[in-house]
C-alpha cells in the first residue's frame, strides 16, 4: 500500500490513540515491535502511518479516528510534502465537485488502476475550468471563455503553445499531455491521436489502440478504454513539487518541457501525472469520504484551513472580514484580478455574477495552484491563474478588468526597481526604491479599465513618505487615488499598526471638482488581541464610501470621515493620513462618555467600599502539618498540567498577562501537533516568571481557554482540595520565596515545591470563602483603577482639543 509513505510525528500517534504523548514515548520504550522511525530528526522522529496504525489494532489501542483527522495526518504526512497533497487534493474534489460519476468509475479498483486513469479524467475538468495563463506576448482570451481556452502567441492553438507557459502544452517528450509541435492541439504524433505524446517518454501517451486517453480516430477524445496503460512513463516530469518555505516570492519553478523556452510566468496548476496520483492514492480517497460526508468545497477549505493554522509563519494572510470590506467597496464586477493572490482570499470574497472572469498570479507557485483550486470550487466562473513575479513578468499584460483587489507584500527593496525604470506603468511616477507599494498601485491602475476600481491594502508609511509624494500628488491631481481608510490596529497582519485602504480609479475624465474621501476606523479596535470591531468598521466605511460616491462630497463627520478638496492636500509632504485631516469627536459624544465613565466609576467605588475586608482579628502562629504540590499531585489529589501549545482548534488562548491583570483570555498561539491544554472551571492557574506570588481560580466565563506559555494549571480533586483554599495559600509570599530560583534577569517559580497545609475539607472551604471574599474585593479595585485611568485620559483629551470646557 502506498499508505506506508504517508509519516506521523509522535504527537499525531497520541492523537490517533486519543492519548498524551508521554504514552506515547512509554509505548517507545517498553514495546520492542513499536514501529522504527523512518524519517523526521532524532528529537522529533516521525514513522510510517500504516505501521503505526498496525501496530495500535494489535495493541487494542487505537481509537476511532474521527475521518476529518484522517484525511489531516494523511495531508500534513504525504511524502512530498502538505502543498503538493493539497494541489492534488484539490483537483480530485474538484473532479467530484464538477463530475462525481467519473469519479466513482475511476474510484472502483486498485490504486494502480485508479491512478491510471485519473490523470486523463482530471485533464477533461481542469482545463475547461482553469484554461492557462496567457504567454508573455498577450492577454488570456476571452473569446473561448465557456469552454476555458486560452490562445498562445502568433497564433498558436488552443491549449497548446510552445512558448506560451499554457496547461497542457508542450513540446517534448518530457511533458504532461504535450502537443508535437506548437500548432497542436494536446495533439500526439499523429493526427488521429488525442492527449497522446510525441514518443515512448510521453506523459498520458497511447502507445496502442488499448491504451487510455488514445483517440481511435479523428473523432474521439479521451475515449476511457479497458486496458488502464495510461501515465506509466518511467521518467514523467515532475509537476507541483514541493518547495522549502512558502512566501510570496518564487520558491520553484514548475518545470517545463526541454524543448521550451523557459517563460518568467508558468501556468499555476499542471495535470498530476499517474506516478504522483499513486503516491497520493489513500489521501485522495480519504478526502472523497470527507467530501461525501461534507461536500467537496467544504472540505477543501476545512484541509486548507489546517494547513494555514499549522504554519502561521509562513504566510502573509488576508482576514476574511477585510477581503469582504474591500470586495464591498469595489463593488460588483465581471472581470476581477488579483496580481497578489496569496490564497485566493480575496477574489473569493468577490459577489458572483453571470460570465464572471478572475484572474489570479502569485510569485509562488504552490500557492497559485491553491488559489485556482480554491476559486474553482467556490465559484462557476472561469478561473485564470499564473505563477510568476508580477511586477517582472506580469502574466496577463493585455487585460483591462473592472476591478482589481490586492494585498501585495510589503516593503519590499528588491521589488525590480534596476530593470523597470521605463515600464509603460509608471504613468504616475517611477517609483522609489523604497516605494514597491507604489509600484503595485500603479500596476493596479495599468490592468484596470476606464472608470474600473482597484482597492489595495497599504502600509501607513505609504501615506506620508517623502520619497513617494510625487507620486501621490500625480494620482491626486488626475481623479486617480478616491479614498485613504485607516483600519483599526489589528485589523490583519503585521497586528500592530493600524494599516490604510487605498481606493483608486482609473480615470475616464477629470473630475469637476475632484475631493478625496478620508476615514479613520481606530475607535472601533478591539480590547487585546480579539480584532476589531468588524461590523462597525464595515458599517462606517461602507456607508462613508457610498454617500461619497454619489454626491462626489461628504459632509464632515467629526473623528470618521470627511472629503477633502484635492487642492487641500497638495502641499510640500503630500500626506494623506486621515487621522491629520479629521476634525475631533464632537463635543456632545466625548462629554456624553466621560459621564458614563464617570457613573461607572462610582458605582464600582461603591462596590469596592462594600467588599473591603473587616477588621483582622488577631490568631497565635499556626503550626500546621505541610505537604508540597508535588506530592500532592503524586498522590492524585491534583492534576497538574503546563501550557504553551495551541493545538488545531481556534480557542482564545489565557496568558500569564492576562492572570497577573485579572482580564479576559487576549493571546494567540500557533497551532501545533501537541495537545492543548484547556482550562475548565475549578482549575488554579499559577504563573511561574515574574516573582508574583499570584494564583487564579478559573470561573465558568474563562473555562475552555488554552492554556497559554508560562503558566501551570493544577486541577483539584473536589473531594479532597478546595479550589479556593489551593489558591489562596499558593499566593502567600513567603512560601512563594521558598519555591523560586533567581536568575541574573528573571525570577521562576518552581509550582511543585509551593507548600499547603494539611487540613481537613471543612476547615479548607472556611479559608476558601475568605479567599473568595479577597478575590472579588481586588477585582474591584483593578476594575476602578481602569475607569479612573480612562476618566483622567479622557478629561486631558478633551480638555486639550476643546471637546470638554474648563469650568
Amino acid at each position: 500500500m502506498q499508505d506506508n509513505a504517508t509519516e506521523v510525528t509522535a504527537a499525531g500517534i497520541a492523537r490517533l490513540a486519543g492519548v498524551g504523548r508521554a504514552a506515547v514515548s512509554n509505548w517507545r520504550r517498553r514495546h520492542a515491535d513499536f514501529p522504527k522511525p523512518v524519517g523526521g530528526t532524532e528529537t522529533s522522529p516521525s514513522f510510517a502511518l500504516a505501521e503505526v496504525e498496525a501496530w495500535l489494532r494489535k495493541q487494542g489501542k487505537l481509537a476511532e479516528v474521527p475521518l476529518r483527522e484522517r484525511v489531516w495526518q494523511q495531508l500534513a504526512g504525504h511524502p512530498e510534502g502538505p502543498l503538493s497533497a493539497l494541489v492534488h487534493t484539490g483537483c480530485v474534489l474538484l473532479l467530484i465537485h464538477e463530475r462525481p460519476t467519473v469519479w466513482l468509475d475511476a474510484s472502483a479498483g486498485s490504486d494502480a488502476r485508479l491512478a491510471a486513469i485519473l490523470s486523463g479524467a482530471l485533464d477533461q475538468v481542469l482545463v475547461p475550468r482553469l484554461g492557462g495563463p496567457a504567454g508573455p506576448g498577450g492577454r488570456a482570451g476571452r473569446g473561448a471563455r465557456g469552454a476555458g481556452v486560452e490562445p498562445g502567441p502568433e497564433g498558436a492553438g488552443e491549449k497548446g503553445a510552445s512558448d506560451a507557459g499554457g496547461v497542457n502544452a508542450g513540446g517534448g517528450a518530457g511533458g504532461v499531455n504535450e502537443a508535437a509541435h506548437a500548432g497542436a492541439v494536446n495533439a500526439g504524433a499523429r493526427a488521429d491521436r488525442v492527449n497522446a505524446g510525441a514518443g515512448s517518454l510521453g506523459v498520458n501517451a497511447a502507445v496502442d489502440a488499448a491504451g487510455v486517453n488514445a483517440g481511435a480516430d479523428a473523432d474521439r477524445v479521451n475515449p476511457a478504454l479497458t486496458t488502464p496503460a495510461v501515465n506509466t512513463s518511467p521518467t514523467p516530469s515532475p509537476v507541483n513539487t514541493p518547495p522549502t518555505l512558502h512566501t510570496r516570492h518564487p520558491v520553484h519553478a514548475v518545470p517545463a518541457s526541454p524543448t521550451v523556452p523557459a517563460s518568467p510566468t508558468a501556468p499555476a496548476l499542471r495535470t498530476p501525472t499517474g506516478p504522483q496520483l499513486l503516491l497520493s492514492a489513500p489521501l485522495l480517497r480519504g478526502a472523497a469520504e470527507l467530501a461525501a460526508e461534507m461536500g467537496a468545497r467544504q472540505a477543501f477549505e476545512f484541509l486548507l484551513g489546517r494547513h494555514l493554522d499549522a504554519n502561521p509563519r509562513q504566510y502573509t494572510l488576508t482576514p476574511a472580514e477585510l477581503a469582504g470590506l474591500m470586495a464591498d467597496l469595489a463593488g460588483p464586477a465581471r472581470t476581477v484580478l488579483d496580481p497578489a493572490c496569496g490564497t485566493g482570499a480575496l477574489l473569493r470574497a468577490v459577489a458572483t455574477r453571470p460570465e464572471q472572469e478572475l484572474y489570479a498570479q502569485d510569485s509562488a507557485p504552490d500557492l497559485a495552484a491553491i488559489s485556482a483550486l480554491r476559486l474553482a470550487l467556490h465559484s462557476r466562473a472561469a478561473v485564470r491563474a499564473a505563477a510568476g513575479d508580477t511586477l517582472r513578468a506580469d502574466a496577463y499584460p493585455g487585460l483591462r478588468a473592472d476591478v482589481v483587489l490586492c494585498h501585495p507584500p510589503f516593503n519590499e527593496r528588491n521589488w525590480g526597481h534596476d530593470e523597470l525604470a521605463y515600464d509603460p506603468r509608471w504613468e504616475y511616477g517611477f517609483p522609489a526604491r523604497t516605494e514597491s507599494e507604489l509600484a503595485w498601485v500603479q500596476h493596479a491602475l495599468a490592468r484596470l479599465t476606464d472608470g474600473g476600481t482597484a482597492v489595495l491594502l497599504m502600509p501607513p508609511a505609504a501615506a506620508s513618505r517623502r520619497s513617494g509624494r510625487r507620486i501621490r500628488a500625480d494620482l491626486l491631481r488626475r481623479g486617480a487615488l478616491r479614498a485613504v481608510v485607516a483600519l483599526p490596529v489589528g485589523a490583519a497582519p503585521p497586528y500592530n499598526i493600524p494599516l490604510h485602504l487605498w481606493v483608486l480609479r482609473r480615470p475616464d475624465r477629470a473630475p469637476a471638482t475632484p475631493e478625496v474621501l478620508l476615514v479613520d476606523t481606530g475607535r472601533f479596535a478591539g480590547e487585546g488581541r480579539g480584532g476589531p470591531d468588524w461590523e462597525a468598521v464595515r458599517e462606517a466605511v461602507t456607508d462613508a464610501w457610498g454617500a461619497f460616491t454619489r454626491a462626489g462630497h461628504l459632509a464632515e463627520r467629526p473623528g470618521l470621515a470627511r472629503s477633502v478638496p484635492v487642492i487641500d492636500l497638495l502641499d510640500d509632504d503630500v500626506d494623506l493620513a486621515p487621522a491629520r485631516h479629521l476634525p475631533p469627536a464632537a463635543v456632545a459624544d466625548g462629554a456624553e462618555q466621560l459621564t458614563r465613565v464617570r457613573e461607572r466609576l462610582g458605582a464600582t467605588l461603591r462596590l469596592t467600599a462594600d467588599l473591603t475586608p473587616p477588621p483582622a482579628d488577631p490568631s497565635p502562629a499556626a503550626r500546621w502539618p505541610l505537604t508540597t504540590i508535588g506530592e500532592l499531585a503524586r498522590g492524585g489529589a491534583l492534576v497538574m498540567r503546563t501550557g504553551g501549545n495551541g493545538g488545531h482548534a481556534r480557542v482564545p488562548v489565557l496568558t500569564d498577562h492576562d492572570v497577573l491583570a485579572g482580564t479576559a483570555p487576549s493571546g494567540t498561539l500557533p497551532e501545533s501537533e501537541e495537545e492543548a491544554v484547556l482550562t475548565e472551571a475549578g482549575d488554579v492557574v499559577v504563573p511561574v516568571l515574574g516573582g508574583g506570588s499570584v494564583a487564579r481560580v478559573i470561573d465558568e466565563a474563562t473555562g475552555g481557554a488554552v492554556l497559554g506559555r508560562n503558566l501551570v494549571l493544577l486541577r483539584p480533586d473536589r473531594t479532597a482540595l478546595d479550589p479556593w483554599f489551593l489558591a489562596g495559600f499558593l499566593r502567600g509570599t513567603a512560601n512563594n520565596r521558598q519555591a523560586s530560583s533567581y536568575a541574573s534577569t528573571a525570577t521562576r517559580l518552581d509550582v511543585r515545591r509551593l507548600q499547603l497545609p494539611r487540613l481537613p475539607l471543612e476547615e479548607q472551604r472556611r479559608y476558601g470563602d475568605r479567599f473568595r471574599a479577597l478575590d472579588a474585593f481586588e477585582r474591584a479595585l483593578r476594575h476602578a483603577s481602569r475607569l479612573g485611568e480612562q476618566l483622567v485620559r479622557g478629561m486631558y483629551d478633551g480638555l486639550t482639543d476643546g471637546t470638554v470646557a474648563p469650568g
